[in-house]
């Protein structure tokens, strides 16, 4: 339980340090948006090339693994999709797509980064560096790309096949989330090393990434709420989903399906249990999407989690 405390309560202090800059008026209404985009044009885009450039094909190919966390962060990706499908949102409105996209976020983007690599050491041990690696690259580089496959799809649909597949392609083009990870891949495949100082450069700036992210979820949260409420049964469900669907998807992935050993099933079920990262916030706040039920649900979610992930690793001590 202690050891839970230690990593999530100075993710609370960040927030809370936003909330608190908000409410006092020492950072204005324009705060939120421009550290978002900060984080989205710069921050972020460093960590993601950092990440993939500087990984090791000895330590990702673990097929069995990335087969049981990443199928079953897909699987609960698509549940909020269906569940638009099926009142034919997606149909009347090409915009709903990017709406129920960032859903899928909510309940499949665990927040591996922040949580999962001190968590997940301090539980496991150094063991658990390379599978909580591989958890990360699947979540920002597949799931958060699919996503954004289908965010620029919907804000760009509503014309012909060919043109929206156009504008699209171009959207993604530009998009710096994929153009990082992208250009890290090209840097893994042909075996080059990153200069040092620009090795440290990317350390910095991307260091800042989840701090920051944390901040702008605060200053959103500080922000005097104007309009309606977000809606507390969307927010238990997406809460529900990631906390509770993901890792029971995983653990039955990880044990029928891909038998792995004790450890590596556990690691996976621990990232699948981790709370919602803040990526889908920084995504509705960039898209000017509706961030009040991502904001509610990364804040309940990162609360009960402690709950969560601390009766699962009592039961499998």
């Amino acid at each position: 339980m202690l050891s839970v405390l230690i990593v999530v309560l100075p993710i609370f202090a960040l927030i809370f340090a936003g909330w608190g800059a908000r409410r006092l008026g020492v950072l204005g209404p324009a705060a939120t948006g421009e550290l978002n985009r900060f984080v989205v044009w710069l921050a972020l885009p460093a960590l993601l090339f950092d990440i993939v450039a500087n990984a090791h094909w000895t330590e990702l190919w673990r097929p069995g693994f990335a087969a049981a966390f990443g199928l079953g962060a897909l699987l609960v990706f698509v549940l909020p999709l269906a569940w638009a499908r099926w009142r034919k949102r997606a149909h009347s409105s090409p915009r709903n797509m990017a709406d129920a996209a960032i859903d899928g976020l909510n309940v499949a983007c665990p927040n591996t980064g922040f949580v999962g690599f001190p968590l997940a050491t301090a539980v496991f041990g150094t063991a658990a560096l390379a599978p909580t690696l591989i958890a990360t690259i699947l979540t920002v580089c597949v799931v958060f790309a699919i996503a954004l496959v289908m965010i620029e799809a919907g804000l760009q649909g509503g014309g012909r096949p060919g043109a929206t597949a156009a504008k699209v392609g171009l959207s993604l083009i530009k998009n710096p989330l994929l153009v990082a990870p992208a250009l890290g891949l090209i840097v893994l495949l042909l075996g080059l090393a990153v200069p040092e100082p620009v090795e440290r450069f990317l350390k910095l700036l991307g260091g800042a990434a989840s701090p920051c992210a944390l901040v702008a979820l605060g200053l959103f949260l500080g922000e005097k709420p104007e309009g309606k409420a977000p809606a507390n049964t969307a927010v238990a469900v997406m809460v529900a989903l990631k906390l509770i669907v993901q890792p029971a998807v995983t653990w039955l992935l990880a044990t029928q399906v891909f038998r792995l050993d004790a450890l590596s099933t556990h690691i996976a079920v621990l990232m699948a249990a981790l709370p919602t990262g803040t990526g889908p916030f920084m995504l509705a706040e960039f898209y000017q999407r509706e961030a009040g039920v991502t904001s509610r649900t990364i804040l309940v979610s990162t609360l009960l989690a402690v709950a969560t992930i601390t009766i699962y690793l009592d039961l499998v001590a």
